[in-house]
């Protein structure tokens, strides 16, 4: 269910910073439009830091309404606080979302066994699907091998989010959890490698503005011709680079700015790109062939 390109959606500010609810519907339906397998709402990317309780619940709403059950919405819903995790993902679950994204909680430094006590209550509290994120650059912690493997003995622990980097945690936790532990790639610039040592797709920043690229490239990977993967990923690699060239999601809200999908909004702390970032991320985005999204 949860395979191939996977958007981690920007979410579009009004001019006074508010979300825009209907250009963000518009979006999600180009997305599907466009070939992506599934999207991920309210997950970093999508700003959920500095969104509202409110905000965050209206985001996953507004996805939901908009996939239509054409294609999976996984509803980020993780926090450093339990109660807060337990509470989004149960809201996610009401809304009608099909799985949770739920982060390593970060700032709080918790041993491994309180990791798994964390997991076990949001697993327990809810009906929903849940993928780990473990994203040791932003949260701190790094979760092993080790207590992934016992979180996936609970029945609605599927998968992870592997945003670490490291391809051989890859062919690691395939070794040790087998082939139906989802695998996603949380890092587009290795998402090629990750599927060939066990990966299953990514949940991609660059597919907020080259969702057919990246749903091509993930189906080539599928089908085994990895030859195709790498040619569109040698493509798409400048662009992978300039998403993160500045902090998460300015680039990408400035790109997204450049085809028509959004303007380039985004909340403090994280302020626009600087004019440096401007033309790197607009030349990457017209040697991908990028055209405009008509949105």
């Amino acid at each position: 269910m949860f395979t191939g390109s996977i958007p981690a959606l920007i979410t579009p500010f009004t001019e006074r910073f508010e979300v825009d609810e209907e250009r963000f519907q518009k979006f999600v339906d180009w997305q599907i439009g466009q070939g992506s397998n599934g999207v991920v709402a309210v997950g970093t990317t999508g700003e959920s830091p500095t969104l509202s309780h409110e905000e965050h619940h209206r985001v996953i709403e507004l996805c939901v309404e908009a996939a239509a059950g054409r294609v999976p919405v996984i509803a980020g819903t993780g926090s450093n606080n339990t109660a807060e995790a337990v509470a989004l993902t149960q809201f996610a679950e009401q809304a009608g979302a099909n799985a949770a994204l739920v982060v390593t909680p970060y700032y709080n430094k918790p041993s491994p066994e309180g990791l798994y006590q964390h997991y076990k209550a949001i697993h327990d509290a809810s009906g929903l699907p849940i993928i780990i994120y473990n994203i040791p650059g932003r949260s701190v912690i790094d979760m092993s091998v080790a207590t992934m493997a016992r979180l996936f003995e609970l029945p609605r622990i599927v998968g992870v989010k592997d945003a670490t980097g490291d391809l051989d945690r890859c062919a690691s936790q395939r070794a040790a959890m087998g082939t139906d532990f989802i695998q996603l790639s949380g890092e587009d610039a290795t998402a090629v490698g990750f599927n060939a040592m066990g990966g299953v797709g990514c949940i991609s920043v660059t597919a907020n503005v080259a969702p057919k690229l990246c749903a091509e490239m993930q189906q080539a990977c599928t089908d085994g011709n990895y030859a195709k993967a790498l040619e569109i990923n040698d493509l798409l690699l400048p662009l992978h680079r300039a998403m993160f060239m500045e902090p998460s999601p300015a680039p990408s809200k400035y790109a997204a700015s450049l085809i028509g999908i959004c303007n380039e909004n985004v909340r403090l702390p994280i302020l626009p790109v600087t004019e440096g970032a401007r033309s790197i991320i607009a030349s990457a985005i017209y040697n991908a062939g990028i055209g405009p999204s008509g949105l």
